[in-house]
């Protein structure tokens, strides 16, 4: 048999980024920077693109707590109001996209099958950093979409199994990377979440404790934002929550999530009608 025919069918196929060789042998698939692609005639304006609104991530005492509202706008409309924003990268970490929606799900489940192609190449996990590094290659690639308006902006958090800590980092449109030692929050509301965070957050807090801080940043980001969801009592539409300890990535319930959002409904009601 003549080896070397099938050479060009599994040449290299030890490499372990999946990004590389998507680009070599599938071109055509990858996402390409919008830079590359042709111009066209009446290019869509970045204000009617959907856009997810405001993510955030904060370390509590077994790891780290993701959460997101449900919004998604288009210029001054509401594009959806169900729309999922943080996602499992792998047993140990998970992403939160920020930014024009569509490219921002497209590199979330191309960082998912990068981290999956990597551990059975190598048969091992990329450390954190290493994930880290590898989310921040991506939102490099897409700088060009990110100058036409299609900006992603994600947040990367995950439980360091070496160091036994829960990690965060956050991202700049030029794939720079930046680690966060307590918190931080992305997109249109992330200021005021990070407000809010500044105020309530605190070291050694429990899983319950972080849920609620978690959920006091998005409604207050809600309050101040146009663009960020506050629960919604009459839909049941509530912000997804996920925690990421030594014992993985996990949903909070949406029960649970909706008997703290009525707790603190109650509770800013009753101090409103005091003052």
């Amino acid at each position: 048999m003549n080896d070397e025919r099938w050479q060009h069918l599994f040449r290299d196929y030890g490499n372990s980024s999946f990004s590389e060789l998507l680009r070599r042998d599938s071109p055509h698939l990858f996402p390409s920077p919008a830079a590359a692609r042709p111009p066209v005639e009446h290019p869509a304006p970045p204000e009617a693109v959907p856009h997810g609104t405001t993510v955030l991530a904060l370390r509590y005492r077994d790891g780290v707590i993701m959460a997101g509202d449900r919004q998604a706008t288009a210029g001054y409309q509401v594009a959806s109001r169900r729309i999922e924003k943080i996602f499992k990268a792998d047993d140990l970490s998970g992403v939160g996209i920020a930014g024009a929606a569509g490219p921002a799900m497209e590199m979330a489940k191309l960082f998912q099958t990068e981290l999956e192609h990597y551990e059975k190449v190598e048969g091992d996990n990329l450390s954190l950093d290493g994930k880290a590094n590898k989310l921040s290659q991506m939102v490099r690639m897409n700088l060009g979409a990110a100058m036409q308006g299609l900006a992603v902006v994600p947040i990367f958090a995950g439980y360091d199994d070496k160091a036994s800590v829960g990690r965060l980092f956050k991202y700049d449109i030029t794939g720079g990377r930046y680690e966060e030692t307590d918190y931080d929050s992305q997109g249109s509301g992330s200021k005021d979440a990070r407000d809010s965070l500044k105020k309530l957050w605190r070291r050694d807090l429990s899983r319950e404790e972080a849920l609620r801080v978690a959920l006091e940043a998005l409604i207050d980001a809600a309050d101040e934002d146009v663009g960020t969801g506050g629960p919604d009592f009459v839909r049941g539409i509530f912000p997804t929550i996920k925690t990421i300890s030594r014992s993985g990535f996990a949903d909070v319930p949406d029960d649970e999530v909706r008997r703290v959002c009525e707790a603190i409904a109650r509770e800013r009601t009753e101090l409103e009608q005091r003052s």
